[in-house]
């Protein structure tokens, strides 16, 4: 059985490319019918804090990403570092200096492994000095406490990033000092910003945290971070993570470094978006309304439901409501600078009065009745429609560009609707 495991260290947020490993490493246990496990590595003592743990936690399972036993911690098992130390040392395997462990790495030989990504991969041992394994203040070197923990875990297969090729011979000595069978080793190709230079936060290289502040989707997160290390070969895109589990291959894994665009990952949001049930959306944009000083305490969310139909389909993020959406639920919203023009002429300020009169008395109160009233006052005044739209768009919402005129009407309704349309006029 494939057991495989993510190893995060609690000395920060989870950052994106931690997150892809860790969800590569899932969808790998889950397409096989293995195990996912989750080792702490919190030997750094001073460094490693509980708050940090719990939100690498929290974000995981965010992510939608499941675990199949209870996480070890590196600092518990100190101890057993020592002892496994002491076996190498009494084997004649090891030596001490002083308080610290090393191993005698032997000389002359090939230290080969077939990547499970990159293929086959050697190292001459004559390039690797001489490993330390317990460190002269008892804390146990990275390379020997992840093989101790990993051979205990029984894992199989350790899919991780390229930045530790150059630990792999390492932990393949240790393991062959125990007399065991190593994992198979993957090494995925690190994220890149679009410019090809190493991926920071200036190109979106930050904590999975962010992103969720941000208002991006979850599966949105997690289908962009399998894009960057695999992709189906029917070149399909968007893949809910069921999706992912059922066509992933490993053996289909890309060997060149991805490059993070978020851009792309905007895109990807927006479709998720637009997909979403809109009582997945509802308590989701009410957290984003309430963060922007939006009253919703009330508001029922049939309510909240008919404005999200109305711009489901023009946000690429949770975050890019409330600016977008905010006159459905204040009366105090400012107008768009470059849209006040609108509202400056006397003859705008005349057809808003006639319209909002005419509204006022309107029986049949939808989108279409609206839209009716509208094109029968241009055709009586001999004008186009845009003269008599613009302005009534700019006193109902104070924004130059929206969902449809007539469908916005609609949803705030014929009180509110006239209301603003008389503001507008005498201000």
């Amino acid at each position: 059985m494939v057991r495989v495991r993510f190893a995060p260290s609690p000395t920060g947020f989870l950052h994106v490319g931690s997150a892809r490993t860790a969800i590569f490493n899932w969808l790998f246990a889950r397409h096989s019918g293995g195990r996912f496990l989750i080792r702490v590595e919190d030997t750094d003592l001073k460094r490693s804090e509980t708050r940090f743990l719990g939100e690498i936690l929290e974000d995981l399972k965010w992510l939608g990403l499941d675990w199949d036993e209870e996480p070890i911690f590196q600092s518990h098992r100190f101890d057993v570092y020592r002892e496994k130390a002491d076996e190498l040392v009494a084997a004649g395997k090891a030596y001490k200096d002083g308080d610290a462990v090393l191993f005698k790495v032997e000389p002359g030989r090939t230290i080969a492994y077939d990547d499970l990504i990159h293929g086959r991969i050697s190292v001459e041992s004559e390039t690797i000095k001489d490993q330390v394994l317990i460190k002269s203040d008892g804390s146990p070197a990275y390379n020997f406490s992840c093989v101790v923990d990993d051979a205990f875990l029984g894992i199989t297969h350790i899919l991780r990033g390229d930045d530790h090729i150059s630990n792999t011979p390492k932990q393949i000595v240790f393991y062959e000092a125990f007399g065991l069978t190593p994992p198979r080793f993957g090494h995925m190709p690190l994220i890149l910003g679009t410019d090809g230079a190493k991926l920071s936060k200036r190109h979106g290289g930050v904590s999975v945290e962010e992103y969720k502040r941000e208002g991006f989707l979850p599966e949105a997160l997690a289908n962009y971070l399998v894009l960057l290390g695999w992709m189906p070969k029917d070149g399909r895109e968007v893949m809910p993570p069921e999706e992912a589990v059922r066509l992933f291959e490993i053996s289909e894994m890309n060997d060149v470094q991805a490059k993070f665009d978020l851009q792309k990952l905007r895109w990807l949001n927006a479709e998720y978006i637009m997909a979403a049930s809109n009582t997945r959306l509802i308590p989701l944009v009410k957290e984003h309304l309430a963060a922007a000083g939006l009253t919703v305490a009330g508001v029922p969310d049939a309510y909240i439901s008919k404005v999200l139909d109305l711009y489901k389909i023009r946000a690429k993020t949770l975050a890019e409501f409330p600016p977008m959406i905010d006159c459905f639920f204040r009366e105090d919203f400012a107008y768009d600078e470059d849209g006040v023009k609108h509202l400056a002429s006397p003859e705008s300020r005349e057809y808003l009065t006639v319209l909002a009169d005419q509204l006022a008395g309107l029986g049949d109160f939808t989108h279409a009745a609206i839209e009716e009233v509208f094109r029968r006052f241009a055709e009586e005044r001999a004008i186009k429609v845009g003269p008599i739209v613009h302005p009534a768009r700019m006193a109902i919402s104070g924004k130059t560009k929206g969902a449809g005129l007539f469908e916005m009407m609609e949803v705030l309704g014929r009180e509110r609707v006239v209301a603003r349309m008389r503001r507008a006029a005498h201000a």
